[in-house]
């Protein structure tokens, strides 16, 4: 046996040498608490650690949960001799102490823990080979009515413990559709919203489900798995909303009253009304048994039904499913009287009315229920005044309030007016109403004129709109101020043109008789005027308006001058700005009400451009015309009757000039400031804008540019922005500190094609804080410092020259002074 334990030490440190363990440090080191992972399940004999410890220490001992699986050796090798099981045992606790020679501890015990990790060697079971359950109809999808539950052995804190369910198999499948759903972490049952909508116990009853369980989360193809079955029956949902509700209206029970009920599939539920018409009196409760109440006595005519919800919700206030609808109807009592329309109804009737006809209807109301006992009215006239030529002159239908005549027409000069009770009930109640017959003249006297004829009558034809120019008058001898005695005149003959109108005088059916549009003598000299006066009432049968309802009058227009008449206000043409001078560029045309001959002329003719023919009315071009200097060019025509009092009218010309291209580009401002730092560092750019004074419309100029002479090609290019800027560009950095004068030529791509060419001045010069700036010596127009002072010099010359000459001027003019001085003293006689 020793030499057997020898050998097994042996092996050992041979296998610990030869896998590398010896190394200090990564296998090997001196004792002190250490942790070891080691996963399940691998070969035993392993090497896990050795530990080394100082003299006097000669071997080493192992405790604490060993399970007879962990030794070490003398020279401190730590290894297993098994297979480790997690599920067994997830972690050993160990000490390891050094001990001498006579076995006495000199070093630890130190702790030792070794970690088993886990590896996927449990399949899942499902705790249940079968599970049952129920689920009522139309519950709310998503909310699970039952669990699954399985197990497995491995780590749940690793990808080997995490299980995931499915759903593998419903039947019966419907439609290829999944009715329920599961969970896949927590096995909780559902329904889909498919299977709330549809799910119906009295088509299908139960249903079975094949549900399966994966380890690794489900994730992996090596996944451990198991299954289960449920059997799941459907019952009949009963939150269903109630049969609608009638109550009866002013009810006198002690409130509240119970009127219905709604009940959720489970219990728990919190129950809750909704009063989506926001009543500012809600009459009804809810408690949280799901009964119903009305709170207070409902009345039918403030409110004859109402709809609200009943709103069943979880604990955490969460709905359980839609809103029921409720249904509350008020049933009526006979709690109103009738009412009258108003305090007395009033109606006419004509003196020669037939016996049967209908004279007016009493429609009296009553706020109860329509079309029930308690809103049937029945019409009786209890009293007639006065009772002239008789009593019962009238009837009432007892159902439809129709009054009727009953025993012989009316004559307005017995009686023009009765007064009738009338008695109107219900099955309870009774209430009178008052009604006033008016009888009224029949309409069998028509207007008669007071003449036949007028005469004649003479106006000029420039008579204002709106005179008066004749009054006449009719009379009728039905009742004044009714409607059949009303006169209304109308002119039936002689005025097609629709020139006169006739109004009428309410108070004594005087008409007059007025111009409404302008009288004309050319087309209507003379005119025979025929008027008819009628009443606005029809008149009764067999009577009919004869002559003595017609009058006339002879209307003579007497002819006044006017001035020419334009066809239109305003003549508009439309030429090109390039027609040759003497284009026709349009017409006018004005007519002379008298037939008198027309002349032309034009007025305002600022520019000179036009001339019109005085006789035509045709309008020519007589000089260049430019849609640039103005356009439209709005002048004024005259025409001028020939004869006559040369009367006058004025038009309106305007003539729209369309362009051509007949203006070259140009630069569209000075550019007096463009320069670049001296020296360029770098090759530079300016942008400049080009525009032309021609029309363009939509798309706008499209300019092209281009360097103008050849000898500025290689020091400067231009390009094209867009249509109206491009960018001068250096070409390199060898420019002198200088005026540059640059050349582009523009091209306006017209029709025909427009070019011009440009000018730009470009400074290079020496810049500073505030910009460019260049020395005085340098500046144009100032002198170099030797020029002034040569100029100086020259300057000074000058002025001693100057000053040399008047110098011996003075001289000479001196010595001539003294010459004559001599001259005259010899011939001076002295004086004593």
């Amino acid at each position: 046996m020793i030499l057997q334990a020898h050998l097994h030490s042996l092996c050992l440190l041979m296998l610990y040498l030869a896998t590398g363990y010896g190394q200090e440090g990564k296998f090997s080191g001196p004792l002190k608490p250490m942790t070891f992972s080691i996963y399940e399940g691998q070969e035993p004999s392993q090497i896990i650690f050795q530990f080394k410890a100082n003299p006097p220490a000669v071997t080493f001992e192992l405790t604490g949960e060993t399970d007879n699986i962990f030794k070490i050796e003398r020279e401190g090798l730590l290894y297993y001799t098994k297979a480790l099981d997690r599920e067994t045992r997830s972690t050993h606790n160990l000490q390891v102490a050094a001990l001498d020679a006579n076995g006495a501890i000199v070093e630890g015990p130190v702790p030792i823990t070794i970690e088993v990790k886990d590896v996927n060697d449990n399949r899942p079971t499902f705790l249940q080979s079968k599970y049952e359950g129920s689920v009522r109809q139309n519950s709310r999808p998503g909310k699970p009515f039952l669990y699954v539950n399985a197990t497995d052995l491995d780590d749940p804190a690793t990808p080997n413990g995490q299980l995931s369910y499915q759903i593998v198999i419903q039947l019966p499948m419907i439609n290829n559709v999944m009715y329920f759903q599961i969970n896949n972490k927590t096995g909780g049952i559902s329904l889909t919203r498919e299977g709330s909508q549809e799910l119906n116990p009295a088509k299908n009853p139960s249903y079975n489900l094949v549900i399966s369980v994966k380890d690794m989360g489900g994730q992996s193809e090596n996944s451990f798995s198991d299954t289960t079955s449920v059997d799941i029956i459907v019952t009949e949902n009963i939150w269903k909303a109630p049969e609608p509700v009638e109550m009866v209206e002013n009810s006198t029970d002690p409130h509240p009253i119970k009127i219905t009920q709604v009940r959720w599939n489970d219990p728990g539920a919190q129950y809750s009304l909704v009063d989506k018409e926001k009543l500012p009196r809600f009459p009804f409760s809810i408690d949280q048994e799901g009964d119903i109440y009305v709170t207070q006595p409902l009345d039918r005519e403030e409110k004859d039904a109402y709809v609200f919800y009943a709103v069943a919700k979880d604990e955490y206030g969460k709905p359980l499913s839609y809103p029921l609808e409720i249904h509350v109807k008020v049933q009526d009592i006979n709690d109103n009287p009738p009412t009258c329309p108003s305090p007395v109804t009033v109606f006419e009737v004509q003196e020669n009315e037939r016996l049967g006809n209908s004279i007016g209807t009493l429609t009296a109301h009553d706020s109860d229920e329509e079309n029930t006992a308690n809103s049937l009215l029945n019409y009786r006239i209890v009293e007639q005044t006065p009772k002239l030529p008789m009593d019962g002159l009238f009837l009432i239908q007892t159902y439809a309030g129709m009054l009727q005549l009953a025993k012989q027409s009316l004559k307005k000069q017995d009686t023009p007016q009765y007064n009738l009770t009338i008695e109107v009930s219900d099955k309870d109640f009774k209430t009178l109403c008052f009604v006033q017959i008016n009888v009224i003249d029949i309409n069998d006297q028509i207007p008669i004129f007071e003449k036949s004829d007028y005469g004649n009558l003479t106006l000029a034809e420039d008579t204002n709109v709106g005179s008066t120019i004749l009054t006449i008058q009719a009379t009728d001898a039905d009742e004044p101020f009714t409607g059949s005695s009303k006169i209304l005149y109308h002119v039936i003959k002689g005025d097609s043109e629709g020139r006169l109108g006739v109004d009428t005088d309410p108070h004594t059916n005087t008409g007059y008789v007025i111009i409404k549009k302008p009288l004309d003598f050319e087309t209507a000299a003379i005119s025979n005027i025929v008027f008819k006066a009628e009443n606005p009432e029809p008149l009764v049968f067999g009577v009919t308006y004869n002559a003595s309802s017609f009058a006339k009058f002879t209307l003579f227009v007497t002819d006044v001058n006017e001035a020419p008449e334009f066809s239109q206000y305003v003549f508009q043409a439309k030429v090109s700005e390039d027609v040759a001078i003497g284009t026709k560029v349009g017409n006018v045309t004005a007519k002379d009400p008298e037939g008198l001959d027309i002349s032309y002329s034009l007025r305002g003719d600022t520019r000179g451009w036009l001339k019109i023919d005085h006789v035509t009315g045709e309008i020519f071009s007589v000089a260049p015309l430019d849609r640039e200097a103005g356009s439209p060019y709005r002048v004024q025509v005259v025409a001028t009757e020939v004869g006559g009092s040369s009367l006058s009218s004025v038009s309106q010309f305007h003539l729209i000039l369309t362009d051509v291209n007949d203006n070259p580009p140009r630069l569209a401002k000075d550019y007096m400031d463009l320069y670049f730092c001296h020296p360029l560092s770098a090759p530079g750019s300016l942008i400049f804008e080009a525009t032309d004074d021609d029309q363009h419309l939509f798309r706008g100029p499209h300019f092209t540019f281009s360097i103008a002479s050849e000898s500025l090609q290689n020091d400067w290019q231009v390009s094209k922005i867009n249509g109206t800027h491009a960018r001068l560009s250096t070409r390199h950095t060898d420019f002198e500190e200088k005026e540059y004068v640059v050349s582009i030529r523009i091209n306006d791509g017209g029709r025909p094609p427009l070019e011009s060419t440009v000018s730009l001045t470009v400074t290079f010069c020496s810049c500073g804080e505030d910009g460019c700036f260049r020395p005085a010596g340098h500046q144009p127009g100032i002198p170099t410092v030797g020029m002034a002072v040569g100029i100086l010099l020259t300057t000074l010359l000058v002025i001693g020259i100057i000053l040399a000459v008047v110098f011996i001027r003075m001289k000479t003019d001196k010595g001539k002074d003294n010459v004559e001085s001599a001259q005259a003293s010899e011939v001076k006689p002295l004086r004593s």
